[in-house]
This record gives C-alpha cells, structure tokens and sequence, in this order.
C-alpha cells in the first residue's frame, strides 16, 4: 500500500484505489466516512519546478474548478463536495460516477449513431446553458470530460473554466485547453465566450460521429495549423445531426449556432421528421357490382346488361392496441410473450418505436440501439436497466410485468429500472 492509500484526508475522506492518472494528478476512489458515502478524490500535483507566483496561480486555479460546478447544481454537471488542503497540495472531492467518458467509449466501440449523440448533446447543452447563465465558461469541452451513466450524461473538469466576473488565472502566451477541440477565435488569442464552448461541443459530437475529431493531426502545431487555414471538414456518419455539427462548427463565431437555435435542431432530430411524414394511404379492393340497366339501346333494340366496375375503400380494420370493446387510448395491449416475468419488455405499435436500452456500470453494456418495426418486441432480463423511448406513443413498454400507460406523440421517455 503506497503512502497516499493511507491516507484520511481532514479526518473524514479515506482513499481506497486509484482509478486513474492525468498530466495534473491522479483520481481515487474514496470513502466519505463521516457520511457512509462512496466519492471521487481528485489530488492535484503540482510540479516541482513550479515557481512561488505559479504556485498561487494553481491553487486559485483548483478552488476555481470546485466553486464552478458546485455553483452549478444541475444533473448534468457534476457535484464537488469539499476542497482539502493536505500535504501541501489541493485536494478535490466530487460525487462518485462510476461509468465510462465519451473518449472510451469511441475508443472501444467506434462511431456512435446519430440518435445516441443527439442524447448526449441535448445533455450537454443544457448543462452549458446552465453554465453560461451563472457567468461561467468552460473552455476545456472534449469527450474525456464527458461521463456516461446510462442514459445520464455528466459534464466534468471544470479546470479551465473562469467566471465573467474572476480575473483571467492564464498567463499571456501560455495555450490553455485542448488543441483538437480548441474555438479556432481562441486558439487565436482571444477571450474565451460562450460561442467557443459551443464550438467545443460541435467538435465533441463530430468525434462522437466521426471517430475522431474535425482538426485533429499528428502533433499540436499541425492541429493549430489545419485549424486555422483548413475548411472544416464535412461529416460523413452525421445523418439527420449534419445541419448540427456544421453550424456549431461555424469558424465565424457571430455565424455559429446560438444555444437556443443549437437545441432547435437537436430536437427536431431526436423527434424525427413528423411533419413531413405522409398520413397512411386508405386500403382498396376492387368491388365487381353487377347491376340491370334497363334501358334500351337503340341502335339494337335489346336490353342490356353491364359491368359497373368501382373501387370502394376498405375498412381499415382495428388498431394493434384495440379490442373489441374500444379503442386503442382505452385499453391495454396484450402483453407479449415473456413480459410478467421481465425488468423490461418494449413492443412497437408503430414503425416510429425507436428505444436506446443500456445496462449501467463502469462498463456501460449498449443491448439495444435500434427502430423497431411494427409489432416487432424486445425483452430484457437484466437486474439493471436504463432505457430511452423516444417517441412514447409508438410504443408499448412493460417494466416488471406492468405495462407503462401510453404516452403522447413525440413525448420521450426515460427509465431506470431495477429488477423485482
């Protein structure tokens, strides 16, 4: 056991195992003792050579990533508990989120589709809004810094972010942030604003998309350079998020997409093109009606019998969900194979019944990812669930052998399931 696992810090926070190591310093996993509580310690190092103004620099630096967030109390940005002083050295003690960054989860498994990175940047822009609201930017925006919990999405390190009204902690001529998620106006020298951290998201969800970010070269001066003198490349796996990814990535910050017309386009994608959407085509079937025509052709004197040929439009018979006794909004559906005994069971009513089903942990485990077509049904047997149906009326859903009440077109619905 090394030194630093022997460690309380203020005779309440015990250091368990180390969870991982930056340029900065390393993250613990921790035991609040006072409050029976798992949490994450961050231990800021600094480094030895490190001069007496530089060394102020850093710690008003660290008590300013503990006051960012905790000004912050939203559910998308995480939540700081205390600032330790110990050893000389600043220690910072967050809520425990055991789950995976955005980076790892693009390193393991490669591209995201759209609808899952629709989720995560409606997550994000809200809790950038939240941010920049309360005076606060965060200038240090990339997938590492984005946790995800299942269907929750957790903006982190708030290292780099300063308030409008702080002083700048940044030295001139020193580049602060990262080179491949860097607003070009910034890696130029100027202020960091809000518009820059919606540059950021734009090049977080491009390498959610992509694989890999927009600018992103083999060292940090060629990314500065194809920053600066490059057209943003085109992404080719954006889908319905193209016109999203393009205006974040507006090198002219006064043309990139505001926060409000960001979330515009974010929702429309994650509802789905309705409103273009043709209303279903009626049935027919060709009726033969024979029918006595009594009248006289002159030209022959006789009687005639003809052939009216017409086409009647067929009934359009009962809805999937509706019985005999009523109407689909009435009555419950017949619950499918398997669905009294399951955490959870999802069947389409429509062609439109598009769900997201993860199984949380620190290796989140994606079991569904997909539209299903109509009548089509998953069933999932998992003790832990998270789940996302995005629109809440073209599906039925059961948890623990329940079915869920059917909710309103476009409505979204989220759940965090235990198994009974």
């Amino acid at each position: 056991m090394s030194q630093s696992e022997r460690l309380v810090l203020a005779t309440r926070y015990r250091l368990v195992s180390e969870i991982g190591q930056g340029a900065n310093g390393t993250v613990w996993r921790g035991h609040d003792e006072l409050l029976d509580r798992a949490v994450a310690i961050k231990e800021l190092r600094l480094p030895d050579n490190l001069a007496e103004d530089d060394r102020v620099v850093f710690y008003r630096r660290t008590l300013r990533e503990a006051r960012a967030p905790a000004q912050l109390r939203t559910h998308s940005i995480v939540e700081v508990y205390d600032v330790v002083i110990e050893q000389g050295r600043p220690w910072i003690v967050m809520e425990m989120i055991e789950a995976p960054s955005l980076e790892q989860l693009i390193e393991r498994s490669g591209p995201l589709p759209p609808e899952r990175v629709a989720h995560i940047g409606r997550a994000l822009l809200d809790a950038l809004n939240t941010a920049h609201k309360a005076g606060i930017v965060h200038r240090d925006l990339k997938p590492s810094n984005v946790l995800l919990d299942g269907d929750r999405v957790v903006l982190t390190d708030f290292g780099l972010a300063f308030s409008s009204e702080s002083a700048s902690l940044t030295k001139t001529g020193h580049f602060m942030g990262s080179p491949a998620y860097v607003a070009p106006e910034v890696a130029a020298g100027e202020k960091a604003t809000p518009r820059s951290d919606l540059w950021s998201l734009g090049a977080t969800l491009y390498a959610a998309l992509e694989g890999r970010p927009p600018f992103e070269r083999e060292n940090v001066m060629a990314t500065l350079s194809a920053l600066a003198n490059e057209s943003t490349p085109a992404p080719q796996n954006a889908g319905v998020l193209a016109p999203v990814i393009t205006g974040l990535l507006e090198k002219n910050p006064t043309r990139r997409l505001s926060h409000a017309r960001a979330v515009d386009r974010l929702e429309r994608a994650l509802a789905g093109p309705r409103s273009g959407r043709r209303a279903p085509t009626p049935r027919y079937r060709l009726m033969v009606v024979i029918g006595l025509i009594g009248a006289t052709v002159a030209s022959c004197g006789i009687g005639a019998t003809a052939l009216i040929v017409g086409m009647m439009r067929e009934s359009p018979g009962p809805s999937p969900t509706a019985t005999a006794s009523g109407p689909a909004s009435a009555t419950q559906a017949a619950a499918p194979p398997g669905a009294a005994t399951s955490t959870l069971v999802v069947r389409a009513r429509t062609d439109s019944c598009k769900i997201f089903v993860s199984v949380p942990g620190a290796a989140m485990t994606v079991l569904s990812d997909e539209t299903l077509s109509m009548g089509e049904a998953r069933r999932y047997d998992q003790p832990r669930i998270n789940a996302v149906v995005y629109d809440a009326s073209a599906c039925d859903v059961w948890v623990n052998g329940r079915q869920k009440p059917a909710g309103k077109p476009g409505e979204r619905q989220n759940y965090t399931l235990n198994k009974e």
